[in-house]
């Protein structure tokens, strides 16, 4: 063979043949190793060998294959305390004959249509539909932004797919955020663990199960502005980013209130943290005290968070600070906040306790009563037969 044909990127040295050869796929850029042999030919045919089964180990890398089905498991075993697990085990156990052995970046709108197709034919709302619809933007969100494996890379490489959901136009309800006259008179009859926990949502607009599953251990000192905050992991909000809660003085007296009552949960009841907020107490109160009850207006919990909005746009607190308060998904917002930063969202937040200029009345907080003992958390139940591991 002349040397102009020769293959480049081979050297000799001590009469064996070494691959020193770039490479984009190889560890730094180069391939560097020693063919073990005098042979050039042989070299040349081993560097072609190599070459192909380093770019193979790095796609297989770039592309390690986690079906919807792995994903959705982990997502239930993170999510086994709360109680919402028995229905998202529920739906997710409707989802996996149609989209578990797919790989997590091929779930997408065409390969969930089947499902959607059958769950009409089942006669589901289009609400209920929805419903299982938010579970797989999770799963597909936190196999993007959260879940890594052991080299640190992301269980889905690409920005997850958007999932469409089906149109509820005309029999989705209409929020009702409280007045401050309602809030008071919802306050005097709720339970008082319940009535603690309304009054930290409506002055953090935190989600419901932001606030039951709210942990002492996620609270951080900020020295520099004499406070404290919540960093909520991304694995316990909506958006499966991790969230900043500010707390206004009111949030502040809630959160002095409970400390003390359990080593872990802020918000418990009887040991237990916390299940849910909208439960027959809650709905038993908001008839009791008059609140709409006709159908087509929002009953829930969920009202308290509105009434936050819409108090800090009264307050004539900036958009993008009122985003970044109730925790909005948006790729400008970070939990990375200087001093200052920190001090203008605490500032927002405390614009709204003035009730628009009247006095902030004295407020109802619960008494601290210390409970005996520490309940566990409820073990998962497990929805998915012989599934979980």
């Amino acid at each position: 063979m002349s040397k102009r044909n020769q293959m480049p990127g081979l050297r000799q040295k001590g009469g064996i043949w070494h691959i020193e050869k770039r490479c984009r796929f190889a560890p730094g850029g180069w391939l560097r190793e020693s063919t073990g042999t005098s042979s050039r030919i042989e070299a040349e045919q081993i560097l072609i060998r190599r070459l192909a089964e380093v770019e193979e180990d790095a796609r297989r890398h770039e592309a390690a294959i986690y079906s919807f089905e792995e994903c959705g498991l982990r997502y239930l075993d993170e999510i086994a305390h709360k109680s919402s697990a028995d229905t998202i085990a529920m739906h997710l156990d409707q989802l996996f004959p149609f989209v578990g052995h797919l790989a997590v970046a091929q779930v997408h709108d065409g390969t969930i249509k089947p499902f959607i197709d059958q769950q009409r034919k089942r006669g589901l709302s289009p609400k209920s539909i929805n419903n299982a619809l938010g579970v797989v933007s999770t799963v597909l969100n936190r196999a993007a932004r959260v879940w890594r494996d052991a080299d640190g890379q992301p269980w889905l490489a690409q920005a997850p797919a958007m999932i469409s959901r089906l149109s509820v136009k005309g029999k989705q309800a209409r929020p009702y955020p409280l007045s401050w006259t309602e809030q008071d008179r919802l306050m005097k009859v709720l339970p008082r663990h319940i009535a603690d926990a309304t009054l930290f949502a409506v002055n953090t607009g935190c989600r419901e199960q932001e606030v039951c599953q709210l942990r002492w251990d996620w609270e951080v000192a900020l020295p520099d502005n004499g406070t404290s905050v919540f960093v909520l992991p991304a694995s316990a909000t909506k958006t499966s980013t991790e969230r900043v809660v500010v707390l206004n003085t009111i949030a502040r007296r809630v959160i002095e209130a409970r400390r003390g009552i359990h080593k872990d949960f802020v918000f418990t009841y009887r040991g237990n943290p916390v299940g849910k907020l909208n439960n027959t107490a809650w709905k038993r109160a908001w008839r009791l005290v008059g609140l709409p009850t006709e159908k087509g207006i929002l009953k829930g919990v969920h009202n308290l968070r509105h009434a936050f909005g819409r108090r800090l746009r009264s307050a004539g607190v900036p958009l993008e600070t009122r985003k970044a308060l109730l925790g909005h998904a948006n790729g400008d917002i970070t939990t990375h906040y200087s001093a200052a930063e920190l001090q203008e969202l605490i500032d927002a937040s405390e614009a709204i306790v003035n009730r628009g200029g009247q006095e902030t009345p004295n407020l109802m907080l619960i008494g601290r009563k210390t409970e005996k003992s520490v309940g566990k958390v409820s073990e998962m139940k497990k929805g998915l037969t012989g599934k979980i591991g």
